[in-house]
């Protein structure tokens, strides 16, 4: 078992394009506030005595990043990610060095509350295999049929979690299943997924459900609001 007090290095793929906001940069690039949203991300780690290091992955062609603050920040470090989200975090990985602990976490999840990621990493003095923030599903699911927008049957929501981020997991084996998973051409959409393909089962850890993640314009509003409820809580 790992040490409680161990540093975390923490791994934010922040490569991809995010299309379906329609906006005129990646969506981790637009602002809430005087912040984009990826500052938020990173502001939530960084906020953590026990968050060594944070590595953003960034696309190879990113002209936004170096003229951010945050770029200047030396506990900040970027590495090149890849096309697909797997291989930004293992390009994070692999830029890892001496640390137990891998924490990875959304750069458009801007509303991470601090109570959740002490909670998350609270785990480690008694987790070999390290778990995720999640939340109860709470609304009725429904299956469609294959390809088409037809109800095929409503799937029972006992026992199931929205996944969210971060997510921690022991370095090396989290290393190792990502390996596994992608060279056996797994599908693999996020760290907890790399780990269950490989036989192993992570911890859910009950998170509050305003950690959303910004996928399309609406979600830009409601991360405003939480972000500044969030503030106006911290300062009291």
């Amino acid at each position: 078992m790992c040490n409680s007090s161990s540093d975390v290095i923490a791994v934010v793929p922040a490569a991809g394009i995010g299309s379906r906001m329609q906006a005129e940069c990646p969506k981790q690039y637009l602002k809430i506030g005087e912040q984009t949203i990826l500052e938020h991300a990173v502001a939530s780690l960084l906020a953590h005595p026990r968050i060594r290091q944070v590595l953003v992955a960034i696309s190879p062609d990113d002209q936004y990043f170096t003229s951010l603050p945050l770029a200047q920040n030396p506990r900040v470090t970027t590495v090149t990610g890849g096309g697909m989200r797997a291989e930004s975090v293992l390009a994070g990985l692999q830029a890892v060095n001496n640390a137990e602990w891998v924490l990875v976490h959304d750069a458009a999840r801007p509303c991470l509350h601090p109570d959740d990621l002490v909670r998350l990493l609270a785990i480690t003095p008694s987790s070999k295999i390290g778990g995720i923030l999640a939340t109860p599903v709470r609304d009725t699911m429904k299956r469609s049929e294959p390809g088409a927008p037809l109800i095929a049957h409503t799937v029972e929501r006992d026992d199931l979690w929205h996944a969210l981020t971060p997510q921690l997991f022991p370095l090396e084996l989290l290393r190792s299943c990502l390996l596994r998973a992608l060279n056996e051409g797994a599908t693999i959409t996020d760290e907890a997924s790399a780990l269950e393909y490989c036989g192993f089962h992570p911890q859910l850890i009950s998170a509050r459900a305003d950690n959303i993640k910004v996928t399309r314009p609406e979600d830009l509003a409601l991360a405003e609001f939480y972000l500044t409820r969030l503030t106006q809580t911290e300062n009291v």
